[in-house]
């Protein structure tokens, strides 16, 4: 609990004095950004020497396997811990069952292995779920009426998190928001010989309309067609439920939590590691992205400062790590100012 000074202690106290030079701001900084605090999201497609830029994410493009590697080595250059790996699945091997999703030859597992191969000490994290292998968009297996199943569901995300592993990825990440997911997944890992694979779960994940750009991205957009996936991903109303889906994913053997999105949910972000102290990280989404670069193109935000700033936000709520489309540029801009 902080105290409050008395009445009458201005002039004696003046908080503005530790503000007055830069030395002192440095000394009494409470929060820290470095480049150990950034996980770099990118998006795989097939081909060769071929690249897409995602028109609603400036600066965010769609590489190739073999590009995607070189780019992987300029961010372990730069000091960036990890990737968060998503695919640009061809609309030929979608399926109402999701079968792609753990093929051992397809693009995720190939791109696993090229990536670890070429850069072993940079972290792999995969994205668990079946929204860019289903049809229809949804993150999980449908019944007759649309709606999106848990059990079968569950049973394909383990087939997913296995071949992940077997591949060589470090971290999988279920961002589906079955029930009992992490669990059967913990399970599985556990039972094939997986027991370092740790688990990033998207404890906390919103149905929110911040994801679009991302939607665009990956390709699933078309296959959404309209729909929603408000009968699985949290409601922007609720907190409450926020904490018991983060205390049930760490009882299932989560290693890690995360909340998505970031800044419309900072005090999300500062409800769970004040309740668990776990590895707590944000995903900074598409849309969070996509509306710093907008305002910056326009001129009516500062780029750097404002992005340094939503940063800095995200660690004075308790994260330990955040997702981000700026991170290789946040990286630059960290050692620029070293």
């Amino acid at each position: 609990m902080v105290g409050h000074p008395q009445q009458g202690a201005f002039p004696g106290i003046r908080p503005r004095r530790m503000r007055k030079d830069e030395f002192s701001r440095r000394l009494m900084r409470e929060s820290m950004l470095t480049t150990n605090d950034l996980i770099q999201p990118v998006f795989v497609m097939e081909g060769n020497a071929k690249t897409e830029p995602v028109s609603s994410m400036p600066g965010v493009s769609r590489r190739s396997i073999d590009l995607l590697v070189e780019k992987c080595k300029t961010f372990y250059a730069l000091g960036i811990p990890a990737i968060a790996l998503f695919p640009v699945t061809p609309l030929a091997v979608k399926s109402d069952g999701a079968e792609e999703a753990w093929n051992d030859k397809g693009l995720i597992p190939r791109a696993i292995k090229a990536i670890k191969n070429a850069v072993p000490d940079l972290g792999v994290i995969t994205d668990v779920a079946l929204d860019p292998y289903t049809r229809h968009g949804q993150d999980g297996l449908t019944d007759q009426t649309g709606y999106v199943v848990n059990e079968r569901t569950v049973e394909a995300l383990m087939k997913q998190a296995l071949c992940h592993a077997d591949a060589g990825a470090d971290v999988v990440a279920p961002s589906d928001m079955m029930d009992g997911r992490v669990g059967a997944i913990r399970q599985a890992l556990e039972d094939n010989g997986f027991s370092n694979t740790k688990i990033l779960s998207y404890a906390s994940k919103y149905a929110s309309n911040y994801y679009a750009p991302f939607r665009d991205a990956v390709g699933s957009t078309g296959n959404l067609a309209g729909a929603n996936k408000y009968s699985y991903q949290m409601d922007p109303a609720n907190g409450d439920e926020a904490l018991r889906e983060v205390a049930l994913d760490i009882a299932e053997g989560a290693d890690m939590i995360m909340i998505k999105p970031g800044m419309p949910y900072l005090d999300i972000i500062w409800r769970v590691k004040e309740a668990f102290g776990m590895p707590t990280f944000a995903y900074q989404v598409s849309g969070e992205y996509a509306m710093f670069k907008a305002a910056s193109a326009q001129g009516w935000l500062e780029e750097k400062p404002v992005v340094l700033e939503a940063m800095m936000g995200f660690k004075r709520a308790g994260c330990d790590g955040i997702l981000t489309y700026y991170a290789e540029q946040i990286a630059h801009w960290l050692q620029a100012d070293a």
